[in-house]
This record gives C-alpha cells, structure tokens and sequence, in this order.
C-alpha cells in the first residue's frame, strides 16, 4: 500500500511537528497561515471519526525571542526558561486554532522517563487514551522545563515514535523539512534518489542517513530513522513528508513524494508480544474460572475474580496470570501494588474506593495490558 491508503485506513494517528517547520526562524513567530491549514485538515479527520495526537516543539523558538535568547547555543537553564514562557504561548496558539472548529485540546509534556519507567509509561498511556475517548486532542512536547541534559529526549522524533507506541497507534507522521529518506544527501548530490518505502532498518538504510542540519532543529536523518525503529516494533507504519508544504497532510492524501516505512504487526499484537516476552515478571494472580472465562471472551481482570496473590509488585509491573491449578495462562500488567491488591482481591468494583480510600481504576488489569495464552485452560 501507499502513504495514502496507510492513512486512509488507521484510526489513530500520531503527527509531529518540528520547530523547523512551525516556526518562523526570521521572526521566532508561529507560521499562523500554516497552522491553520493544517488544523483544518485534522478537523476533517477528527470529524471523520479519527483520533490524533500531536507531538509539537516550538516553546524553546518561542520563548528565547521574549526573553532576547537569540544567540544559537543557549545554556541548559536558559533553554528550559526559554520553555517555560514559550510553551503557554504555543498551548494557547493550538487552542485559539482547534477551539474555531470546536475541538477541545490538552496539553501534556513527558520526559524519557515517562515512557520508560512503566508505572509513568502507565499513567501517561492512561492520560492519552482517556483524552482521545474524550474525544479531546492530547498536544505532546518534550517538559524542557524540567528535563536534564541527562534524560532529554534531544529531539521530538523519538517523542513522537514512543507516544505512537504507548498509545498503539497505527501510523505516525513526521512533518520534515524534507520530503523522505534518499538514498544520499540530495543537497549534495542532485541525482541522489527518494526511497518511497522501508521494509527493514538495515545497515545499508541506516548507512543513507545524514546529521541535522543548523538552526532550532535538534533532529536529523539519524533521528528519524531511530523514531522509525521505534514506531514499526511498536506495530506503527511511519511517514516521512515534506512539512514545509502549504498543506502537508492535503498533500500526502493526494499522493505526494515520501518515504513510508512499513511496520511487520498490528500495534495491539507488538504491543502483547513486549507485556508477554520483553517484561521480567514481579509476581503471579491466581484467578478462579469465572475470571478466566470472562478473559477469553476479551473482558479485563477485575479483583473480583482473583483469589490469590503471590510474590511483591509494585502498579505497572508485570505479573504472571495462574489458573487455579497454577498453570500459567497469561501475563499482564497490573494497575495495583501487592499491598492494595490483597485488599480488593474477591471485591466488586463499587467496593474499591470504600477498602482503599481513594478511587483507583476498575481493573486489576485492563484488557489492553493483558496477554491470555491460546490453549492454555486446565482449571
């Protein structure tokens, strides 16, 4: 398939936006025009019964103008600065836009930790899913404001592929200042060739990358092809097309020149193949029939179902699922400590807040967290 009937077909879509391609590098200002085309765009997706996310950078570009910052290299602290006062005006740029076509939007900013530490990775996927059942778009930037040297992303590429992959999406779109991946750096070279689609990240497609070029833009090929890794393990098909278009995503649909890279899964499948062989176990729930039955016809583990807990795990651990001969039938992550699940376990859901205090999620384990094993049932 094409770009077009990639997007044509997915339901959730992820897009970055760079600085590059948002901002105005000669005034530091939102390319408003631009902006707007686009969000009329999404609208018609949004309306289409798509859901979309955006991954957007711009707040560092904003920020340093209002506070004079314009030399190239700013210290950590005055990147973060430059965030702080940047990112309310590009929040408030999205909203005033989405908010003519009556589309609500939220922000929400992440650093790597939140996608790698499960029990962030968990609140932050939860965050998402909640905004798009919503009906809300979630609009994503890297929390320069607090993030560190240490634990940057340093571009929004890699952002955007984790997103893609915390919220299973089905497609994500950079917006580059180049049309796709070519075979050589086509500024150097003028019969360097467009690869129009990527089955496999080999050496040799690796090996087509160049670094990034100067200016606001902390990415480059490298990067990109990294996110590209990312997104298709993830069980995401990634696009790279030219953002700097008069309408980007117009133009994809009708065909436009870009690289698609083609993910070998669905992204629940990736998704159940990382909770049921990438994840080290913390502990096992023994469950009676009646839950495991409910399992099978694609329900969630409520605490009404289990009657054992075993071993210590802390909320986002993985667990080993046991029938009530302690055969092994699944595995899954779990949205309580040992602690609290010992005190729901056997409950209803209306109970929960009652026992612990506070209102905690419906599930032990939502269906999306769970993998249940074919044929393994000897209760």
């Amino acid at each position: 398939m094409d770009a077009c009937s990639f997007i044509k077909e997915a339901q959730r879509i992820v897009i970055k936006i760079g600085s590059a391609i948002l901002i105005d590098e000669k005034q530091n200002q939102i390319r408003r025009a631009w902006l707007e085309k686009l969000s009329y765009h999404i609208a018609g997706w949004y309306r289409a019964g798509k859901e979309v996310i955006i991954v957007s950078s711009g707040a560092i570009a904003l920020g340093r103008r209002h506070l004079n910052l314009m030399e190239m290299n700013l210290k950590l602290e005055e990147k973060q600065a430059a965030a702080s006062l940047g990112q309310i005006r590009l929040s408030h740029a999205y909203q005033e836009i989405f908010e003519t076509y009556n589309i609500p939007i939220a922000q929400i900013l992440l650093t790597l930790s939140d996608t790698e530490q499960r029990r962030h990775h968990l609140n932050a996927r939860s965050t998402m899913m909640t905004l798009l059942k919503l009906k809300v778009i979630p609009v994503i930037n890297e929390n320069d404001a607090v993030a560190t040297a240490e634990i940057r992303f340093g571009d929004n590429d890699r952002l955007a592929a984790r997103v893609a992959a915390m919220t299973s999406a089905n497609i994500l779109i950079l917006l580059s200042d180049i049309d796709g991946l070519y075979d050589r750096d086509p500024k150097l070279y003028k019969d360097a060739t467009l690869i129009s689609e990527v089955q496999e990240i080999t050496p040799s497609i690796e090996a087509m990358a160049g670094e990034a070029l100067p200016g606001y833009s902390s990415g480059g090929m490298i990067t990109k092809l990294a996110a590209a890794k990312i997104a298709t393990q993830a069980g995401c098909h990634m696009i790279i097309a030219n953002g700097r278009l008069d309408n980007p995503l117009a133009a994809l649909e009708q065909g436009c020149s870009c690289t698609t890279f083609i993910a070998q899964s669905e992204p629940i499948t990736a998704r159940k193949k990382w909770i049921s062989g990438s994840l080290k176990p913390m502990g096992s729930i023994v469950l009676d029939m009646g839950a495991i039955n409910a399992l099978r016809l694609g329900k969630s583990l409520l605490p009404a179902g289990i009657t054992k807990i075993i071993g210590s795990f802390e909320r986002g651990d993985a667990v080993v699922l046991l029938d009530p001969n302690h055969q092994e039938i699944g595995r899954g992550l779990v949205a309580y400590s040992t602690k609290d699940a010992n005190l729901i376990i056997g409950c209803q859901t209306q109970e929960i807040e009652k026992i612990l205090g506070y209102r905690g999620r419906d599930e032990m384990i939502h269906r999306d967290n769970l993998v249940l094993y074919q044929g393994k049932n000897n209760g």
